[in-house]
């Protein structure tokens, strides 16, 4: 019995190293018409839309690139959140740690609730002016929430600003999952900056 699966074991590795016809793969990605003129090409995705998995076969663009503008705002806030406690310091209360982590869980009940109360009166918000035909993505007209008014007139300003703040957005992703991770994998991130 040992014999037989050893052996089945050795015959198995050696087919490994066997020839074999692989036909060739085409690594042109299949691009949604949606997709052309959006904002998001640039040198690190090689002036091309980055979709290799072909979501956008599956799912909207817009809705897409929605969901993505709001990760990455909320990760920019989270980067943010992240480091303001260690080298600013926090407010007066209960939560009386550096650890952003830690914090999460001294928080009251009552705050939490306040915070997703806010966050829906926002999103409901922006949900309506999106009814009335205003843009939480931008690429429209007018945006939905523009509090400070410094959303572009011209065109060509507001891809700019578009594109910087889906770039910026992409980094904050990036930076809060290593910042996550350096926490609950100490050593996972060569670089870390020690928080």
């Amino acid at each position: 019995m040992k014999t037989t699966a050893i052996l089945s074991l050795f015959a198995g590795s050696a087919a490994a190293f066997a020839p074999s016809s692989v036909s060739k793969a085409s690594t042109s990605l299949k691009v949604s018409a949606d997709l052309d003129g959006m904002v998001g090409t640039g040198v690190e995705t090689a002036n091309k839309i980055f979709d290799p998995l072909n979501l956008s076969d599956w799912i909207p663009a817009e809705r897409a690139r929605a969901a993505e503008l709001a990760n990455g705002r909320s990760a920019m806030l989270a980067t943010v959140g992240y480091v303001f406690p260690k080298y600013v310091g926090h407010f007066d209360g209960k939560v009386s740690v550096d650890d952003p982590i830690a914090a999460i869980g001294q928080a009251d009940l009552q705050w939490w609730a306040q915070f997703v109360i806010f966050c829906g009166t926002i999103e409901a918000y922006k949900y309506t002016q999106e009814q009335d035909g205003k843009s939480s993505t931008g690429g429209g007209p007018e945006p939905a929430i523009d509090w400070s008014g410094m959303y572009p007139k011209s065109e060509e300003s507001r891809r700019a600003m578009e594109l910087k703040e889906l770039k910026n957005g992409r980094l904050a992703m990036l930076g809060i999952a290593g910042f996550v991770s350096a926490h609950f994998i100490p050593g996972s991130v060569p670089a870390g900056p020690g928080f």
